[in-house]
């Protein structure tokens, strides 16, 4: 296969200069070159089972070599050399000074039903590639299977079938809250992405919500004032720590070029704005002292689905900087619900439709 780029210091003299030296030969890097697999695992199923000769199971026939017993057919302990564990990051360049390479053989029993279940696993990563996947993708479905338990691995499966519903939860109750929302006091529209003007019609076609606002009344304005105070600052501290994590990375971290410093720099900018748009709901809450305002019904299904994506950050294989902002909306949903507790509704506040929740109907007097 052909060889990764080896990682350097951008900054030294030594690498840095092999690396300019390899960029010139781009006809080298395609080529490709011996690599040795340091580790054999062998698996021979131990069940004593006995199989209907008319109607062999196809994935196992191929496994099995046959005797012929006396008038009885019998075959030998079925031997299974796993594929799946051997991982393209455990695979060792084979150079010319290499004078001796590792071996680790490992031996294990398996059972019937597990075997048929790898041997599908296995024939599913090999029709990955004859669709087209790149051996780095099918590498990482198999890292899936075989860097997890799978007992844990299927319990990860039911629970995104929930992740799905609580998108879809989410989604309808967002629609919900932005169809009777009448005004934008309270709410960040760093947070919601929502472009305000003194006149602003917005229309989702299909579902045809309207939303239109006249003047901004003195709470919108203090709501967009807190807004763009809390941006402020945490524009003081979000940019030199922008700055100072892509020196810090240049300086101590190794990278294959510098166009690869540079996409890791912008991606970790990138998530730390989406971290600082999130910040200042909290800032406008705090100011305003109320959480009422907010759709705390999308609110909480979309933190089920976050809690859903940190078991995924354990399980599937990504840069630490996507893990972390897996955990960063944890963080924030955790101050909202802190200030749920230090803000409680007012319920004897009559809101913008004129009700109020310890209002009761009512009852006409009863005529005879």
């Amino acid at each position: 296969m052909v060889p990764k780029p080896e990682e350097v210091n951008l900054l030294t003299g030594g690498p840095a200069a092999q690396q300019i030296e390899a960029e010139k030969r781009p006809s080298a890097l395609d080529e490709p070159v011996s690599h040795w697999r340091p580790r054999l695992t062998l698996n021979v199923m131990v069940d004593d089972f006995v199989f209907d000769g008319a109607s062999l199971p196809a994935d196992v026939q191929r496994y099995m070599k046959m005797i012929q017993l006396g008038k009885t057919v019998q075959y030998l302990p079925i031997l299974f050399i796993d594929q799946l564990s051997s991982r393209v990051k455990d695979l060792m360049v084979i150079n010319r000074s290499s004078t001796e390479l590792p071996l680790t053989v490992s031996y294990d029993k398996i059972s019937l039903g597990r075997l048929r279940f790898w041997i599908h696993m296995q024939d599913a990563v090999y029709s990955l590639q004859q669709f087209g996947f790149s051996e780095k993708d099918a590498d990482e479905v198999k890292g899936i299977f075989v860097d997890t338990n799978l007992y844990f691995l299927a319990l990860t499966f039911f629970v995104a079938a929930f992740h799905l519903l609580f998108d879809f939860l989410a989604f309808k109750n967002d629609i919900s809250f932005w169809k009777k929302k009448k005004s934008m006091i309270g709410m960040s529209t760093k947070l919601w992405k929502v472009k305000k003007a003194l006149k602003m019609t917005i229309t989702w076609r299909g579902l045809r919500p309207t939303f239109q606002f006249g003047a901004c009344s003195e709470s919108e304005r203090r709501t967009e004032e807190y807004d763009a105070q809390a941006m402020k600052y945490l524009s003081y501290v979000l940019y030199p720590l922008c700055i100072g994590g892509a020196v810090y990375s240049l300086l101590n971290i190794k990278y294959k070029s510098w166009y690869s410093w540079l996409i890791n720099s912008f991606v970790n900018g990138v998530y730390a704005f989406g971290f600082l748009f999130m910040l200042p709901q909290l800032f406008v809450n705090y100011k305003m002292k109320s959480v009422a305002h907010l759709p705390w019904k999308a609110f909480t299904y979309k933190a089920f689905n976050t809690f859903i994506d940190d078991v995924f950050a354990f399980i599937i294989t990504m840069p630490t900087s996507h893990r972390l902002a897996c955990f960063r909306d944890d963080v924030v949903f955790l101050v909202y619900l802190y200030q749920r507790w230090l803000y409680p509704v007012d319920k004897s506040r009559v809101n913008e439709f004129g009700e109020s929740y310890e209002e009761t109907p009512q009852r006409k007097p009863h005529t005879d």
